[in-house]
């Protein structure tokens, strides 16, 4: 049975047949067909999701076939840098995502050191908030949707879900300018699973020490606009951007993943970070990597599954 597609090719090939339709396939070649196509995700690519001084930020949408309701709001950052080459380069990997149903929205950010890692914050708010308004566009419940990412997507993943600069909502009595309907509606993520994210600014590593006085992160002071300031500013932003302050009983469920030997992300971000959620009540796991780095190869592609796991746990449909 296996060698019928061959079989059938070299046939169509000799030229000695009549025109087929897929209804005058063989039962089980047609089934075999229908399931490749219905299983294969519909890529959408290019959607626009808001505009930065007449730049386009925009994602491409992994939509698979049977729709769970679940989003995956997924981060193309690294060094708060994003580009459409992260995309292609990680695309295969999401099967783990779409093979479950969950629809998968691949989100670029305005990038530093053009933009500062403050506003590119804003542009998560503003994709998940695009979402949730176009969710039934896409098949998803727009009360189902989790937040990942690695390194600095996985800082911006739990930005989003502790609330780091969550924008306020626009008073529509004090505009005198129409309001974006997307700006309605809230940037809230209901669970969060994300690799090794940079998680407390301020003491990175070592007691006292901010982000900006590392050594080891040095190459990324840039994104956070820091030339020229003072310690005392320096240290306001980095409690402002870190998102251990912002820890809160309405911090979604949250996985996180990291390597022992990581050396831009040292392991306690995330074991502070976890430690705070469970004091705090909220669901939380930390996964160790024995000698995982920034990042591994053995198992980072099977531990999406793990990530959606996650996801099917916590954006179940809650029945009345």
């Amino acid at each position: 049975m296996k060698q019928t597609p061959y079989v059938l090719l070299l046939w169509l090939l000799s030229g000695f047949h009549k025109p087929l339709s897929l209804a005058s396939h063989p039962p089980i070649l047609q089934q075999q067909t229908q399931q490749l196509v219905a299983d294969d995700p519909v890529r959408i690519r290019d959607v626009v999701y808001g505009r930065k001084f007449g730049t386009a930020l925009t994602m491409d949408v992994l939509k698979p076939a049977r729709p769970n309701g679940i989003g995956v709001v997924y981060m193309m950052s690294g060094g708060w840098h994003s580009d459409f080459s992260m995309i292609e380069k990680r695309l295969k990997h999401f099967h783990y995502f779409t093979d479950r149903g969950q629809t998968v929205f691949l989100i670029l950010h305005s990038s530093a050191p053009r933009y500062q890692v403050a506003e590119i914050v804003q542009d998560i708010h503003r994709a998940v908030r695009f979402i949730r308004y176009h969710a039934a566009d896409y098949g998803v419940d727009p009360n189902r949707l989790g937040i990942s990412g690695m390194s600095s997507g996985g800082h911006l993943s739990i930005s989003i879900g502790t609330g780091v600069g969550r924008p306020v909502p626009p008073d529509t009595l004090q505009a005198s300018v129409p309001i974006d309907p997307v700006d309605k509606v809230s940037s809230r993520v209901q669970a969060v699973a994300c690799f090794f994210p940079p998680a407390d600014l301020v003491n990175y590593g070592n007691p006292g020490r901010l982000f900006v006085e590392c050594d080891t992160v040095r190459r990324y002071w840039p994104q956070f606009g820091v030339d020229g300031k003072t310690r005392a500013e320096k240290l306001k932003l980095m409690q402002a951007l870190s998102p251990i302050n912002a820890v809160s009983k309405d911090t979604p469920p949250t996985l996180l993943l990291h390597g022992t030997v990581d050396p831009i992300v040292p392991l306690e971000q995330s074991e502070r970070f976890i430690a705070k959620l469970k004091e705090t009540g909220v669901p939380a796991q930390l996964i160790i990597h024995q000698g995982g780095a920034h990042g591994w190869d053995e198992t980072w592609e099977s531990d999406l599954g793990v990530l959606a796991d996650w996801f099917e746990k916590y954006l179940v449909v809650k029945r009345e």
